[in-house]
């Protein structure tokens, strides 16, 4: 009755109820994982990461904690970008390289990156020095047109699967790892770089030329040769039609400009096949 009379009452007690909602319900995302901490001791996850779990089938919604003794910090559960500041590496040819690299990763355990590093944050810092220094190990092991080849595929692979062993202390996961540009420095390196790949691709090409000609030659002579042994095989199967023969050939090709005079006796070899052979 006290209450009915004092609207005042009445504010205060919707006031303290309004406090003690907000302080025992939260709402978890579907793209966050809760990590309740009670006294600052993680005590266990809400709607934490899980590749069986479709999406929508999660505990993500609302969720009753213990008021003024737990409270709620969120963790990330979707990918997430790490864009590497770029590296400088030297290739096994000597050639200084400016690499731009990139990776994706997930937290998949909230719990041990709390525990170990305490925000995403911190995971990224962590994550971007252990792949820098992968990177300059592994693409330093690496002559530079690795690094422009279909091999890169393969060493990326590597790179990521020895990173993911060590992330896996910070309760995350790599999911890729990609160089997004590999270039010499600016100025006379590259200049360099270009001038040897130029002299190495104007070698190589002598070189193809000169097994393109040996190789011309040796086709050319296995030509002749079979020509001549057809040749020998038709004048031996028929001496009278291969000397007719050739001597066609010899006249197409001497009166195949009609512009041209020939000046010959009337009793040269080279008419014989003109007078026929009754004439011989």
């Amino acid at each position: 009755m006290a209450l009915t009379r004092n609207p005042i009452a009445w504010l205060v007690a919707l006031f303290v109820v309004l406090i003690l909602a907000s302080a025992t319900l939260y709402t978890v995302p579907e793209t966050k994982q809760a990590i309740v901490l009670r006294l600052g001791k993680p005590e266990r996850i809400v709607n934490a990461y899980d590749p069986r779990t479709r999406f929508g089938d999660t505990d993500a919604g609302l969720v009753a904690k213990v008021p003024f003794v737990e409270n709620v910090v969120y963790i990330d559960k979707r990918v997430l970008d790490l864009d590497m500041p770029q590296q400088t590496v030297l290739s096994t040819d000597q050639l200084r390289l400016v690499v731009d690299a990139f990776a994706r990763f997930r937290i998949v355990d909230p719990q041990r990156m709390y525990q170990t590093v305490g925000t995403e944050e911190n995971v990224k810092d962590a994550l971007a020095r252990i792949l820098a220094s992968r990177l300059r190990n592994e693409l330093g092991r690496q002559p530079f047109a690795a690094l422009l080849s279909p091999e890169r595929t393969t060493l990326m692979e590597d790179i990521q699967n020895s990173v993911n062993r060590q992330a896996a202390q910070y309760g995350a996961q790599i999911l890729d790892v990609r160089i997004k540009r590999a270039d010499l420095p600016t100025g006379a390196p590259l200049e360099s770089a270009y001038t040897r790949m130029r002299s190495a691709r104007a070698q190589q090409a002598l070189t193809i030329r000169a097994q393109g000609n040996k190789q011309a030659q040796l086709v050319r002579a296995e030509a002749d040769a079979n020509a001549a042994h057809i040749y020998a095989d038709a004048f031996g199967r028929d001496p009278q039609f291969y000397a007719f023969y050739r001597a066609m050939q010899a006249y197409r090709e001497t009166f195949k400009d009609s512009s041209s005079t020939v000046v010959l006796s009337p009793n040269n070899e080279f008419l014989r096949e003109f007078e026929g052979h009754s004439a011989k």
